[in-house]
């Protein structure tokens, strides 16, 4: 995992969270959101450029992938539930954001709601890009280094999908994940 980014936002929210007052002063706490959201969008920005994923295509595709997350956000029943399909929501209009497919907006940052679905959103998707970077390390792929997966790591059919779609022996890139899988944090 790259803590830079997850130790960063921690950082940026708390000191966000120390700085705002009481709730009473709305238009104070206005600014400071918005004076928050540059912060957030840079961290985002730099974020995804690690990340590196690829552009999807065609753009409805961004749309199609929000209203799954939301329909599967409205059936969540647990709190851990509802914080993974929240961070998958949030994912995905930054994702479409990031990629030039804007398909909402995200609400504007307020550290008492937000900071830890955001850190959740990075460190779930932050351990799953580097969960297929090293199993592809581990099975000796020659551009270990080109594997850039969110996709959940916990079904082998997505282990399939990933080792077709970078031609790695999906034998072997299903044995690793599988090993890697038992000792390696994933988040739901």
């Amino acid at each position: 995992m790259c803590p830079h980014y997850f130790s960063a936002f921690v950082h940026l929210a708390s000191k966000h969270a120390k700085k705002q007052t009481s709730s009473a002063n709305r238009h104070t706490s206005i600014n400071r959101q918005t004076k928050m959201r540059p912060t957030i969008d840079t961290l985002l920005r730099r974020w995804h450029r690690m990340l590196g994923l690829s552009r999807q295509s065609p753009p409805s595709w961004y749309r199609d992938r929000l209203r799954e997350e939301l329909q599967e956000r409205r059936t969540a029943k647990t709190p851990w539930q509802k914080l993974s399909e929240t961070s998958d929501v949030f994912f995905s209009i930054s994702r479409a954001r990031y990629d030039g497919f804007p398909v909402r907006k995200l609400p504007p940052f307020v550290a008492s709601r937000h900071v830890l679905l955001y850190a959740y959103m990075l460190a779930k998707y932050t351990l799953r890009w580097k969960f297929y970077r090293t199993a592809a390390i581990l099975c000796n792929a020659p551009d270990y280094d080109l594997v850039r997966e969110v996709v959940n790591p916990s079904k082998d059919h997505k282990l399939d999908e990933v080792a077709s779609r970078y031609q790695i022996d999906p034998v072997e890139f299903k044995r690793v994940g599988r090993q890697l899988r038992r000792v390696w944090p994933l988040l739901p």
